[in-house]
């Protein structure tokens, strides 16, 4: 059985939250610390013809944490280029980057890599999805399209990466069409990291004054059955704006893995090295 250290992270360029100053070296620093397996980057700078700091950002960042790397571009400047990219401990045996653009405003890319662990072979999908919700219905036909024709039945499945789904309205798509499952909807809701919303604390509050100990500490680790008997799992964490996170925004999806936590990485010094929160999960390869 192996123990994977899995995160996701929109590194926004390697450009500090409001994009003021330079964070790649202390992100290289923060994520060697991390010691992570498998690292889904968003945003990532392929080619900067004018700053070279910022050149070949999956290049510089692998060779710090000693992983393979796999990079996908996806829109194209005149100087510069930025995609996705995997970052892997492991052997990458292929990977392909398929171009899912919706319109040409937006240039958007699915980074499809393969690797071997163990004597598994693990299907990783690097996503970054469009900012209009009819964009990312398509953009997820897309994806299990690719899933359908390339990854044999039974095979494990990583997908990762920033989905701008605030309204989270692709999870049932991901559960039904795609048979993946969300890692904070099956991790203790301990290591989720969330703070508590006001109507929780005050709920919290009432509890305690009634003599109810940790009553509200049980429902929000827990997921819950719909009036239906549907399942109804917890939502994603909030990751987005890193300095105050609302929206939830990134996400990692797993295939026959057992999850063994999930957490967002917040406070101030994650906080200025980016405008995503990065996530990290740690899953069991049966």
């Amino acid at each position: 059985m192996s123990l994977i250290r899995v995160i996701s992270y929109n590194i926004h360029k390697g450009r500090s939250s409001l994009g003021r100053h330079e964070s790649l070296n202390d992100l290289r620093l923060g994520l060697y610390g991390l010691r992570p397996d498998l690292v889904f980057l968003q945003e990532v700078q392929g080619r900067n013809e004018q700053r070279s700091i910022s050149h070949a950002q999956h290049e510089s960042l692998a060779a710090a944490l000693r992983l393979n790397v796999a990079y996908g571009c996806n829109a194209i400047r005149d100087r510069t280029d930025h995609g996705n990219a995997l970052l892997s401990r492991y052997e990458i045996l292929d990977h392909e980057n398929l171009d899912i653009s919706d319109h040409r405003l937006e240039q958007r890319g699915l980074l499809h890599a393969r690797v071997r662990i163990e004597d598994r072979n693990v299907h990783c999908f690097v996503v970054h999805l469009g900012l209009f919700a009819g964009s990312r219905s398509r953009q997820i036909l897309a994806l299990s399209e690719r899933i359908a024709q390339s990854v044999p039945d039974g095979d494990p499945i990583l997908i990762a990466g920033d989905f701008n789904d605030w309204g989270d309205r692709l999870a049932p798509l991901f559960v039904q069409q795609l048979g993946v499952i969300e890692v904070f909807a099956n991790a203790p809701r301990s290591h989720g990291g969330e703070l508590p919303r006001l109507r929780d604390s005050v709920r919290r509050l009432s509890n305690a004054l009634r003599g109810v100990p940790n009553a509200l500490a049980v429902q929000e680790r827990g997921n819950q059955l719909g009036m239906d008997g549907a399942y109804c799992p917890l939502p994603p964490p909030r990751t987005f704006p890193a300095v105050f996170p609302w929206f939830r925004l990134d996400r990692i999806y797993q295939r026959g893995f057992a999850v063994r936590s999930a957490r967002v990485l917040r406070g101030r010094e994650w906080a200025r090295l980016s405008d995503h929160a990065p996530l990290l999960a740690e899953l069991e390869l049966p």
